[in-house]
């Protein structure tokens, strides 16, 4: 049985708060807040964060690094302006960062980017984390887009990392080459290859770009359930300045799973892998289906997660401005409380749901900030 319990927490947030409009932060003081936390704790007497929505905030993603040896059309402009490495933590404090939520009731952390692997020394940062597995930590994963795997597969495997994401849009090299603006297929191959030899369960991500890889989802999904892997479709999402129209790659997966239904046999099922993805079984191939519809059907209500930057910045919501400069109470304080404070008020600011919109004609992004810079 689990148990209620409610708490006081007062702070000033003074140079936490980022306005809304455009991540600055504020230096202005501010009131003194009182944040009227709820936790649930279980049987093992663990507190689990619990948004003003009754959600369990159980699940963070961490970007490590803006950086991608990639410009993928529907995430990066070719032209991208890096972080300086000053703004960006540590992996010391990264680690620091992420423990601190495990303490306060995490289950699953999954390192993204940019691309997670092309940050030096981030192997020493999993490694390091791997200790909270079995110790209030569910799972340790990441999401990669290949390219650095075949070299790496061994270690994550040995270090307690049992499943990846690896992000796979085409199989076809030139639209390959297309796609990310340079990158080279075979070494992605590869990655996948080494992957699933260490011992990995991996699962493919696949963003449905209108006119582009819409007519490869078979291949695709052949692809991944042959080889014993889930493959999940992604709607793309009106985030940072591309330099193009989003509206002409959008491709509503209500269209695509109609699409496939006059060809395979899909059936829901409820089976979770702790994201957003609604899955339904293939017939003719066995293997599982991940829709994740940011656009035609919000996963909104059950969303358990939020994101931390590779600055320190913790965004409650993908679609939403609001966030909490952890990285100023994280370099100002000794101790844990601040920063157990604070996660715990960006928790109490969680909003109910995003407001992705994507328009057409230059109209903008909903969300200023790249895909790279939340970490998806």
């Amino acid at each position: 049985m689990r148990k209620s319990h409610r708490r006081r927490l007062t702070a000033t947030p003074r140079d936490i708060w980022f306005t809304p409009t455009d991540g600055a932060a504020t230096t202005s003081p501010a009131p003194a807040v009182e944040w009227d936390m709820a936790f649930v704790v279980g049987e093992d007497g663990r507190s689990r964060l619990v948004d003003p929505f009754g959600r369990s905030i159980s699940y963070l993603r961490v970007s490590v690094t803006d950086r991608c040896d990639f410009r993928c059309h529907y995430c990066m402009s070719e032209d991208m302006t890096f972080l300086p490495k000053k703004d960006v933590l540590s992996l010391e404090e990264l680690d620091r960062l992420c423990s601190a939520f495990v303490r306060l009731g995490t289950r699953k952390i999954r390192l993204t980017g940019g691309e997670p692997l092309v940050r030096k020394g981030v192997m020493t940062l999993i490694g390091s984390l791997a200790r909270h597995l079995g110790d209030g930590l569910d799972e340790l994963t990441l999401t990669t887009n290949g390219s650095q795997l075949a070299k790496h597969a061994g270690d994550l495997a040995a270090v307690g990392i049992r499943r990846i994401n690896v992000s796979l849009d085409t199989l076809d090299a030139e639209k390959f080459r297309g796609i990310t603006r340079w990158g080279e297929l075979a070494p992605v191959l590869a990655g996948i290859d080494a992957a699933l030899a260490a011992g990995l369960s991996v699962k493919l991500n696949t963003v449905a770009v209108k006119d582009f890889n819409e007519s490869e989802i078979d291949d695709l999904l052949r692809f991944a359930h042959g080889r014993g892997m889930d493959l999940t479709l992604i709607e793309t999402m009106p985030l940072g300045e591309i330099g193009g129209d989003r509206i002409d790659q959008y491709l509503p997966l209500s269209k695509v799973r109609t699409d496939l239904e006059s060809r395979f046999t899909l059936s829901d099922i409820d089976h979770r892998s702790g994201g957003p993805a609604r899955y339904v079984r293939v017939a003719e191939t066995g293997g599982r289906l991940g829709f994740i519809t940011p656009m035609t059907h919000n996963f909104c209500e059950s969303c358990n997660r939020v994101r931390l930057t590779c600055t320190g910045t913790l965004y409650m919501c993908l679609g939403q401005n609001d966030a909490v400069d952890l990285r100023k109470v994280l370099r100002t304080s000794d101790g844990d409380e601040a920063i157990d404070r604070a996660i715990e008020g960006a928790i109490d600011r969680k909003p109910k749901g995003h407001d992705f919109v994507i328009e057409r004609s230059g109209a903008g992004p909903s969300i200023l900030r790249h895909m790279s810079t939340t970490g998806g």
